[in-house]
């Protein structure tokens, strides 16, 4: 099973589950834990091979966005946690809407950071070019290349310090494993964006997420329960760059859709 911890506010609160993106882990979150232990029961997870996850958990034969997913899952049976909200960071926005797919009826709702939707022509070329070196080069020298584009200005510094730092704790194998599905996550965005399940869901962008910004801004129009919340001098990873903003519109995201029934 993932490492995970939780911090409980009590029963009648609603459970608040985080997921961190590829190649960080649960400590991203240190900027929302004070506000948001304040209103909910959490949960923080360190995703497959990441954080304190690389131990004592099975391999798999085959990684896919859905059996990643289904170790999120496990962690909630565990603790006997029916419904929840959730919210993600960058890919970890891809496997939250997986879980929705697999099992709407525990995702009360989704609160999508920096989201994944679409990958242009630049992000396409970085990724062949990684899967073309992935074996060859070390992996941190990828990293720190995607962590560059992704996050270039002087004010993303911190958020890619973050990263990088995280990123330092995978081994070669686990960073290939989870390179590989980025070959398959083109076809796997497009169904998600024709797809809207009817589950309240906040986009949160900053205006500078020039990768990732402009495909959810081209279809959010279309979707009937999605809305986006763009922060101005705010880079990919929004909670990071601008946790005030990104806690006070969180927060007051679920607790608008708090103690609903499910759709």
């Amino acid at each position: 099973m993932l490492h995970y911890k939780t911090y409980v506010k009590g029963e009648g609160h609603e459970w608040v589950v985080f997921v961190h993106g590829a190649g960080g882990s649960s400590s991203i979150w240190f900027k929302q834990l004070r506000e948001f232990r304040q209103h909910f029961n959490i949960v923080l997870v360190d995703l497959r091979g990441h954080g304190r996850s690389q131990k004592n958990i099975p391999l798999l034969k085959n990684y896919s966005f859905q059996a990643l997913s289904r170790d999120v899952l496990h962690v909630l049976d565990h603790l006997s946690i029916a419904r929840a909200h959730f919210i993600g960071i960058s890919l970890g926005t891809i496997l939250i809407q997986t879980i929705a797919e697999m099992e709407p009826d525990r995702v009360a709702s989704m609160t999508l950071g920096g989201a994944v939707m679409k990958l242009n022509f630049r992000s396409r070329f970085l990724i062949a070019l990684g899967n073309i070196g992935k074996a060859l080069l070390p992996f941190m020298w990828l990293y720190r290349l995607f962590a560059w584009v992704i996050m270039p200005k002087k004010r993303h510094e911190e958020s890619r310090s973050l990263f990088i730092r995280e990123a330092k704790k995978l081994c070669q194998k686990e960073f290939i494993r989870w390179f590989g599905l980025t070959l398959k996550v083109n076809p796997f965005l497009k169904q998600l964006r024709n797809k809207e399940l009817p589950i309240p869901t906040l986009y949160i962008m900053g205006e500078e997420d020039y990768m990732f910004l402009p495909p959810i801004q081209a279809f959010i129009g279309k979707k009937k329960f999605s809305s986006l919340l763009v922060f101005a001098d705010c880079g990919h990873v929004c909670n990071v760059d601008q946790p005030e903003k990104f806690n006070v519109a969180a927060i007051d995201f679920i607790q608008s859709r708090a103690m609903t029934p499910a759709i």
